[in-house]
């Protein structure tokens, strides 16, 4: 009776009704919670937030959508109904439970004896009966959808099987066809949960599908093994694939309209031990095409891209691993110079975003049409603007240089670690040394790092190992720098903590980490006589550079990353 004792206390209820609703509770079966809520003395979500007061347990109000089916799967359905919970998030090894009756013994010992059965740990937090009503309808309805794919499967896979090898249109099959209501099950929880990646992986005794969300693989759903030669099957059939050939890798690409957008969609095949796996990379162009002043770009960094493409020629190159943002950067960069007196084709491997006004064109190496074929073909098609996808080789190189020396705009990305390795990186490639200064305009080295999310960060006090590293990093910040970013005193960072915003990850989406190294008179002299990587960052620092390293400080001590996100993106493996 805490609860309705405390409604007593507050105010909100006198000793008359107080007497009514213990009275009542003694007669009947019902729980504190369920009277006061029948006799509508506060709403729900108010109840529940006395209730975690009482108790002093956290109250949540997780995402229906974002709870993974395999975290779903570690509580049955039954189990969540009788003692009101279920599994909400996993961190390592920690499930986060949620528990409208966390002080229930019996639910306390049933949650006991599931963890040591399935060997986790977990940590409670209270919900509302509304959010666990959502999350077990989402669970039924998910869990539905396959299960009725996968006895329809049962009875016609022979018949789908037969229509994938006469390779039917996707036109043609009937939406009602199991697999295809899989399949569809599949992207739909990828999009809603905003996956950048779809890996569809055969393991011995079943199929796992994992998506790529903020840059972290997660896995999201197990289906019988029995399922993947007809998934793949249903994918390549969209993708225009041959769906007869499983020994070597195939890539094809498909387009699809869901939640009201068209979205692109990459496929790539790939054998391995147990079949065929196949990687969906979800090309949403209202995600991945930003603009300038969505990427995370400080204001002197958007200053030198801007004078960059404002010039009449030059090579403005973007560095950084696979998955960096490269690609994306370049795409700006295109939208930005795309005007109708403009004439700008690219040469791209694979395209990524179809953009109106934009001639694009794909690398076919098998039939010898590569990189620098390509960039040669593209010269006789009187461009104003070039894209090359990727500088990988000394022949590419050297055309990409002859082409910014002759008047046009050219846009390429390459390998590096940093943006003063870009230098040398064409060197070592090749290109004499006094053709750089006068070709190459700027080198972008990026990063992509998780933002914390804003509803959960948690403000901490940095280690004396973190405060060396993060003071040591900005000793040799440029004075330009510092005039723009005062250092706090004492220092302060900020650490993931997961609430039901961000899906209990800490982090909610991604923002880019930038080094930008403009061509200068120094520089060009530097270049000429003694083009060494540790020379040409001291003069760049002197010039106003700020490294990707000292940026993600910046940025960490504004509380919108942390040190750790900062430390996994920008440190040499």
């Amino acid at each position: 009776m805490k609860i309705i004792q405390e409604l007593y206390g507050e105010g909100v209820i006198n000793e008359s009704r107080k007497n009514e609703l213990q009275n009542e509770l003694k007669k009947t079966d019902k729980t504190e919670e369920e009277i006061i809520l029948q006799n509508k003395i506060i709403d729900e979500d108010s109840l529940f937030k006395l209730k975690s007061k009482v108790i002093k347990t956290p109250l949540v109000h997780p995402n229906a959508e974002g709870v993974p089916l395999d975290v779903l799967e570690l509580i049955s359905e039954e189990a969540a109904i009788n003692y009101k919970m279920i599994p909400l998030f996993r961190k390592g090894n920690v499930i986060g439970i949620g528990m409208v009756y966390p002080e229930n013994i019996l639910a306390q010992n049933a949650l006991r004896f599931l963890s040591q059965k399935e060997n986790f740990t977990y940590e409670i937090n209270l919900i509302t009966f509304s959010d666990l009503n959502k999350i077990l309808k989402q669970h039924r309805t998910l869990k539905g959808e396959t299960k009725k794919a996968l006895v329809e499967l049962g009875k016609d896979k022979n018949e789908i099987l037969a229509e994938a090898n006469r390779n039917a249109s996707p036109v043609n099959i009937t939406d009602e066809a199991p697999i295809i209501k899989m399949v569809l099950v599949i992207l739909n929880h990828a999009i809603e949960g905003n996956a950048s990646d779809i890996h569809i992986e055969p393991a011995r005794e079943k199929l796992n599908v994992r998506f790529r969300q903020d840059g972290i693989l997660h896995l999201s759903l197990f289906l019988p093994i029995s399922v993947h030669l007809s998934i793949v099957a249903r994918i390549k059939i969209l993708a225009n694939l041959k769906i007869d050939e499983n020994r070597v890798p195939q890539d094809g690409r498909f387009s699809a309209r869901i939640s009201n957008k068209d979205i692109d969609f990459r496929v790539a095949t790939l054998p391995t031990l147990y079949g065929e796996k196949v990687e969906i990379r979800v090309l949403d162009s209202t995600l991945g095409l930003k603009s300038f002043d969505k990427m995370g770009l400080t204001q002197r960094n958007l200053e030198l891209i801007q004078s960059a493409i404002k010039r009449p020629y030059g090579l403005i190159l973007s560095s950084g691993p696979t998955g960096s943002g490269k690609t994306t950067t370049l795409y700006s960069l295109l939208r930005e110079l795309n005007q109708e007196s403009v004439n700008i084709v690219t040469i791209e491997d694979p395209i990524e975003y179809s953009i109106a006004g934009v001639n694009q064109s794909q690398v076919k190496p098998a039939i010898g049409y590569s990189f620098s074929e390509g960039l040669r073909q593209i010269l006789r098609q009187d461009p104003n603007v070039i894209m090359v996808g990727e500088v990988r080789d000394e022949e590419t190189a050297n055309l990409v240089i002859h082409s910014a020396l002759t008047g046009h705009i050219v846009l390429s990305t390459l390998h590096t670690n940093s943006a003063v390795g870009v230098i040398p990186r064409l060197i070592d490639m090749g290109i004499r040394p006094f053709l750089i200064p006068s070709t190459l305009r700027i080198a972008i080295s990026q990063r992509l790092i998780r933002i914390l999310c804003d509803k959960c960060k948690k403000k901490v006090r940095l280690s004396d190992k973190v405060k060396t590293f993060v003071l040591e990093n900005l000793k040799n910040l440029p004075v330009s720098a510092k005039k723009e970013f005062e250092i706090p005193n004492p220092l302060y960072g900020y650490s993931a903590n997961g609430c039901e915003t961000c899906n209990f990850k800490g982090y909610k989406g991604r923002t880019g980490l930038y080094e930008i190294l403009p061509m200068t008179d120094e520089l060009a002299d530097i270049i000429l006589k003694n083009p060494v990587e540790h020379v040409i960052l001291r003069a760049a620092q002197k010039q106003g550079m700020v490294t990707m390293a000292q940026a993600g400080i910046m940025k960490v001590l504004a509380g919108e990353t942390s040190i750790d996100e900062i430390i996994r993106a920008t440190e040499e493996k």
